[in-house]
């Protein structure tokens, strides 16, 4: 058998085990997929997810509507709760994740019914990228296997038809960024699952970047500082209860110094490890205009939506 009858059998043997498990999600422009990890349980993308649930369009063509179980905005991921008739879940791997170079295959939900399979390479491992709420995911798996509009959330498997990570970003032209599928994300998933969504502390500001920052200092003769410039403080969130305005440079949290958006995160994520709602504070330091000054931020206060 030549080596282009094998690459066909592989992508056959793949589609038919996994079709299955993998599911469309929501439908016309709002489309995304999903991928069966448990009985009744779908994982897909939190931002294919409006509202308190989703219909799935399942590889047969049934469709149901399913129940949002819990969700992890800035993780991007959503655990949804719907009858999935008894179709098995994806496997997950028995070893180590894929190292550059190996094979993968990308399968998802067509809209015009069952599934498109692709094959690509594992380009790259321990990738970055921004989640919705623009907290920065590491350790992605970058690969080459094609995908179309309305991919996200559906399966990259291995030759044995094996979960290898959920499909979740576009990294340019014919590059795509997968969260892996580890103990990590499982852990995630089964939490998601008993309806324990991920809520992180949040200030409730928009930020500028840091050469922004520094821009403006500079136009009204001030000195260059290293801080997140905020550039908007939601009404009635923990930062405008604080007292933060517009402006105000955040030069410290908790006495680290911070000199980008990933390090307020951090302290932010710190802040609450642990911790119930009701107990978590964080004190920042601010710089606004010449002045310097500290303030200490309920996060538990103010509204539960903010920007940041």
């Amino acid at each position: 058998m030549g080596a282009l009858e094998e690459l066909q059998q592989a992508i056959a043997k793949v589609a038919e085990r996994t079709a299955p498990a993998v599911v469309g999600i929501g439908g016309h422009w709002r489309r995304g997929s999903g991928v069966i990890v448990a009985q009744n349980r779908v994982l897909t993308n939190a931002h294919n997810v409006h509202g308190d649930g989703a219909t799935c369009v399942f590889a047969d063509g049934r469709k149901e509507r399913g129940r949002l179980l819990g969700e992890d905005m800035d993780g991007d991921l959503a655990v949804i709760e719907v009858d999935t008739a008894g179709a098995k879940p994806l496997p997950w791997p028995s070893g180590a994740l894929p190292t550059v170079g190996t094979a993968v295959f990308a399968v998802v939900s067509a809209p015009s019914g069952g599934v498109r399979t692709t094959i690509g390479l594992v380009s790259g491992v321990e990738r970055s990228f921004r989640g919705p709420g623009g907290r920065l995911i590491g350790g992605s798996i970058e690969h080459t296997a094609p995908l179309a509009s309305g991919s996200s959330g559906s399966p990259i498997v291995d030759a044995e038809g094996r979960l290898v990570g959920l499909n979740t970003q576009r990294l340019g032209e014919g590059f795509y960024l997968a969260l892996p599928a580890d103990e990590s994300l499982k852990a995630r998933i089964d939490a998601l699952g008993r309806g324990e969504s991920t809520v992180r502390p949040r200030l409730g500001i928009a930020v500028a970047p840091g050469h922004v920052a520094r821009h403006l200092r500079r136009a009204v003769g001030l000195p260059d500082r290293e801080g997140v410039l905020v550039r908007g403080v939601e009404p009635e969130s923990p930062a405008d209860a604080a007292g933060i305005r517009e402006g105000d440079l955040i030069v410290a949290a908790a006495g680290a110094p911070i000199t980008n958006p990933d390090e307020l995160h951090a302290a932010l994520d710190e802040a609450g490890a642990g911790k119930k709602a009701v107990a978590v504070k964080l004190e920042l330091g601010l710089v606004r205009g010449a002045e310097e000054l500290t303030v200490k931020v309920d996060l538990a206060a103010g509204s539960s939506k903010p920007a940041d």
